[in-house]
């Protein structure tokens, strides 16, 4: 009997290790294991040899960024409890791990950060904000700029100054600025604000907007007139700059949109609609005429994409951060020098693989006992299911 016992406690310990050792890996190493494939780029759009080192990676001059989008956290009305323990821990533990190995000086989230900003009571979004908080900490030597999003303030006919000013104290901040680092000029654009009706908070942002492009033209340009002009402007380095809103640019569909995180086939080819799931035309050939940007970044539809504006103008829309809107989340590392940037995008677990992992460990949790039932013949015996023949003695 004690060999049988035995045998017993070796399976449990070996099962018990075996649960443990899958849960450490999917809860912690998978994301590890992910971002451990990812990157720092050279730069290679636009840049002199000088700025790339001999091995075509960032100098010290060189900024290094972290882009991500619509994190999109639940707050107390929707969602079901484990839907947003879950997704908050993956969050959480994605971003953690990611400032750990790739240590970016520059956190860019591009809107979205909470689900029901919109209709969140002063209590609900305290909570909200402190939950933020603490899943997105970071070190000291490492900024954190969050531009607003459709669901942080509400769409246009939902956006009021109460929602907006709440949203601007919390991550102290103004929803439309520039942000310059490293001599790169970084646009914060309000995008939602930017519906052209004349609303009072649209006519604050384009209000700030015209006076940053006078600004940034007036840096760009050099000539006795301009000056003149520009007496009273606020200097910036003379480069166009990147701009950064929620609201993609307009274009009329995914139609032209390819990789692991374009949207599905079956979406691609769905109208946008102007004002709602991309700006108005109105409203982008504004902002292309105004900054001639070198490279515009985006979110809001979660879904990965590139688009040639005006055969000139770059735009990248970054996925969701949120495995609650896509099995494959991903993040934006960038390059960024005055006078050019590498992009690169990093692709976090799949949620597909995760659960594969737990239901084929859930398997063999299951077989494996029945299989080591057949082993031991006193159970066999008990259960019936292999009865031992009795022989007369001669």
């Amino acid at each position: 009997m004690m060999p049988a016992l035995n045998v017993v406690c070796s399976a449990v310990i070996v099962l018990f290790g075996a649960v443990c050792s899958v849960f450490i890996f999917c809860e912690y190493l998978i994301y590890y294991a992910a971002i451990l494939q990812c990157g720092w780029p050279g730069i290679d759009h636009g840049a002199p040899a000088a700025e790339k080192s001999a091995d075509g990676q960032p100098n010290a001059e060189v900024l290094r960024a972290m882009v991500l989008s619509d994190t999109h956290l639940l707050g107390a009305v929707g969602g079901h409890w484990f839907d947003k323990l879950r997704r908050e821990w993956q969050m959480e533990r994605a971003f953690q791990t990611a400032l750990a190995l790739l240590r970016p000086e520059v956190v860019f989230i591009l809107g979205d950060v909470f689900d029901e900003g919109k209709w969140s009571s002063p209590k609900n979004w305290e909570d909200d904000v402190c939950r933020f908080q603490k899943m997105f900490r970071h070190p000291s030597d490492t900024e954190l700029v969050v531009l607003v999003g459709n669901h942080d303030i509400g769409f246009h006919y939902e956006m009021d100054w109460f929602k907006l000013q709440r949203f601007e104290k919390a991550f102290n901040t103004t929803s439309t600025r520039m942000v310059t680092k490293k001599g790169v000029n970084f646009l914060l654009v309000n995008s939602v604000a930017l519906h052209g009706d004349g609303c009072p908070i649209c006519q604050s942002v384009e209000k700030q907007l015209y006076t940053l492009s006078r600004n940034l033209n007036c840096s760009l340009l050099q000539s006795s007139i301009i000056k003149e002009f520009c007496r009273d402007a606020w200097t910036y380095p003379p480069t166009p700059p990147i701009i950064l809103q929620h609201y993609p640019l307009y274009r009329v569909s995914d139609a032209g949109c390819t990789g692991r995180d374009a949207a599905p086939p079956k979406e691609r080819h769905l109208l946008f609609r102007e004002k709602y799931d991309v700006l108005s035309q109105e409203a982008s050939h504004r902002l292309l005429q105004w900054f001639k940007p070198r490279l515009v970044l985006s979110g809001h539809t979660h879904s990965g994409c590139q688009v040639l504006h005006d055969n000139r103008y770059t735009e990248i829309s970054v996925p969701s951060f949120n495995w609650r809107n896509r099995n494959n989340p991903s993040f934006i590392l960038g390059s960024f020098s005055p006078s050019g940037y590498g992009l690169s995008k990093c692709f976090l677990p799949e949620e597909s693989t995760v659960i594969a992992l737990y239901c084929s460990t859930g398997a063999s949790l299951l077989l494996l006992p029945l299989v080591h039932c057949l082993w031991i013949r006193g159970l066999l015996r008990c259960l019936n299911f292999c009865p031992i023949s009795k022989h007369k003695s001669l």
